[in-house]
């Protein structure tokens, strides 16, 4: 059972409590794939006990999320009383559009998408784009 007083409770449960998956068993798989750190240790079981202190990572879609947890909850309540449960240290989100932008300046050639395969003469043209931003 689950001890407010900061006793200890289940990971998948605390993940479900906190309103980072959406169904228990979606936060149980995650545990039992591997997909979730704590505190440095790959969880393998859904049964690990985690109590305030602990420090969780994991992917929440393409984002990385690494939280403290600052309570154990007693039930999977709104939005803010979950929010109450962890404090959040994920580096800040990169906006969709800024991070596309960065992949093109990033990228020497740029084929647009949708367009096939290149053919021999863009492939040269290509490779020669390339060896021309390539550093000494």
């Amino acid at each position: 059972m689950s001890d407010p007083e900061g006793g200890k409770i289940r990971i998948d449960k605390w993940l479900w409590y906190a309103r980072f998956f959406k169904t228990r068993s979606l936060a149980s798989k995650a545990c039992q794939g591997g997909h979730i750190v704590l505190n440095s240790a790959t969880v393998s079981k859904a049964s690990v006990a985690v109590g305030p202190g602990d420090r969780i990572q994991f992917f929440q879609g393409p984002h990385i999320r690494i939280v403290e947890i600052v309570a154990v909850g007693t039930r999977r309540g709104p939005a803010p009383e979950a929010q109450a449960l962890y404090e959040d240290h994920s580096p800040p989100r990169i906006k969709k559009a800024d991070a596309d932008a960065d992949i093109r300046t990033a990228a020497v050639a740029v084929r647009e998408t949708g367009s096939g395969r290149p053919t021999k003469a863009e492939r040269r043209a290509l490779d020669r784009l390339r060896a021309e931003g390539e550093p000494d």
